[in-house]
C-alpha cells in the first residue's frame, strides 16, 4: 500500500455550492452574516500564517507550547495507532504529536482544501515512510467517515477553532466526533481561554492591520468566485469582546451608504452607513464550560493542560 493516499468525500462542485448558498443567505439576513470559513482562499492563509506570528496574537505560541510541554503525556494517556486531525492545514503544529506518538502507525488529516492536504500529506510520509497517511478531502462539520485504522485512535481538534462554532454548532460538531469514537479513542481539543478583554481584542486588532486585511479578504473572495464588486476599503475592520457570551466579534462596517452587485447571484445588496455585516466569533472557554459542553456530547473530560499564562487549554477526553 502506498504510504500516502487521498480521498475526496465532498462532490467537486461542493465548495462553490456551498459559497454560494452562505452569501445568498448571509447577505440577505438582517443583521447580515458571512461565515469565517471563506476567509481561507490562498492569499487568506498567508496573511493568517502572518496572524499567528503576531506578538499580539498569542493562541497559536500558546498551544504550541502545551504540545511541546506535555506531547509525552498525550501519548502515554492514548497509546495511539492513529492520529486523526480535523481541520489539519500545514499540519505544522501535529508534527510534535506525531514525534511523540511512537506507536503510531497512521495519520488521518481531514480538511476542505486538496492543495494543503497534497503538500503536508507528502512532506509527511517523506519524512516518515513508514508512516501511513490517508488524507480526506472532507468539511469536519458535516458528516464524516473515517477510513479503516488501527486502534486507538486519537482525533486532534487544534487551534482553538472550536470558538468559531455557535452553541448549537458546538454541540453538534461535538456529538459528531463522539460518534466516531470507539472505546479506547480520545478526543484532544485545543479551547482559548477567557483572559482581560484588551489582550483579547488586541489579538483580533493588530497594530499592523494584518488581521484586517485578513478580514476583508473574504469580500475579495466573494469577488472573484461569484462575480461581485465590493470594495474592501470602503469596509472598517471591528473587533470588540462581548462580555455576555464570552466571544470576540469581527465585523465588517460600510464605511458609506453603498450598493454591492453579485452577479453570480443575480443579487444587489444595500448597505447603510454605518451597517456591519458579522464575519466571525470567537468563544472564549473555561475548564468548566468545557467540561459541561463534552459531557452533554458524551464525552469525559480526563486531561486538563494550560500553557505557562493560563491563556490557552488543551484537553483530552474520552467516550463515556
Amino acid at each position: 500500500m502506498s504510504p500516502f493516499r487521498l480521498t475526496r468525500t465532498l462532490p467537486e462542485d461542493a465548495t462553490d455550492a456551498a459559497l454560494r448558498a452562505d452569501v445568498l443567505a448571509g447577505l440577505t439576513s438582517t443583521p447580515k452574516w458571512l461565515p469565517p470559513k471563506w476567509f481561507y482562499d490562498a492569499r487568506g492563509s498567508e496573511l493568517f500564517e502572518e496572524i499567528t506570528a503576531l506578538p499580539e496574537y498569542y493562541p497559536t505560541r500558546a498551544e504550541r507550547e502545551i504540545l511541546a510541554d506535555r506531547a509525552g503525556e498525550i501519548a502515554a494517556a492514548t497509546g495511539a495507532r492513529t492520529l486523526v486531525e480535523l481541520g489539519s492545514g500545514s499540519s505544522e503544529k501535529t508534527r510534535i504529536l506525531l514525534d511523540a506518538l511512537t506507536g503510531l502507525r497512521g495519520y488521518v488529516p481531514v480538511d476542505v482544501s486538496e492543495s494543503a492536504l497534497t503538500q503536508a500529506g507528502q512532506a509527511l510520509v517523506a519524512e516518515r515512510p513508514d508512516l501511513q497517511v490517508h488524507a480526506l478531502i472532507a468539511d469536519f462539520t458535516g458528516g464524516l467517515t473515517l477510513p479503516g485504522t488501527p486502534g486507538p485512535r486519537l482525533v486532534a481538534f487544534l487551534g482553538g477553532t472550536l470558538g468559531n462554532l455557535l452553541p448549537g454548532e458546538r454541540a453538534a460538531f461535538l456529538a459528531a466526533v463522539r460518534a466516531l469514537l470507539s472505546p479506547g479513542d480520545a478526543l484532544l481539543l485545543g479551547t482559548d481561554l477567557v483572559k482581560d478583554e484588551r489582550v483579547l481584542v488586541r489579538a483580533y486588532d493588530d497594530a499592523a492591520g494584518v488581521t484586517a486585511a485578513f478580514n476583508k479578504n473574504v469580500l475579495s473572495v466573494v469577488n472573484r468566485e461569484l462575480d461581485a464588486d465590493f470594495v474592501p476599503a470602503a469596509f472598517e475592520h471591528v473587533a470588540l469582546w462581548n462580555a455576555e457570551r464570552e466571544w470576540i466579534e469581527m465585523r465588517l462596517r460600510s464605511r458609506t451608504a453603498q450598493t454591492v452587485k453579485i452577479q453570480a447571484l443575480d443579487l444587489a445588496v444595500d448597505f447603510a452607513d454605518g451597517e456591519e455585516l458579522s464575519t466571525e466569533v470567537s468563544a472564549k472557554f473555561r475548564q468548566e464550560g468545557v467540561r459541561a459542553e463534552l459531557a452533554a456530547a458524551g464525552l469525559e473530560l480526563a486531561h486538563w493542560w494550560t500553557d505557562g499564562e493560563d491563556r490557552f487549554a488543551l484537553s483530552l477526553s474520552v467516550a463515556r
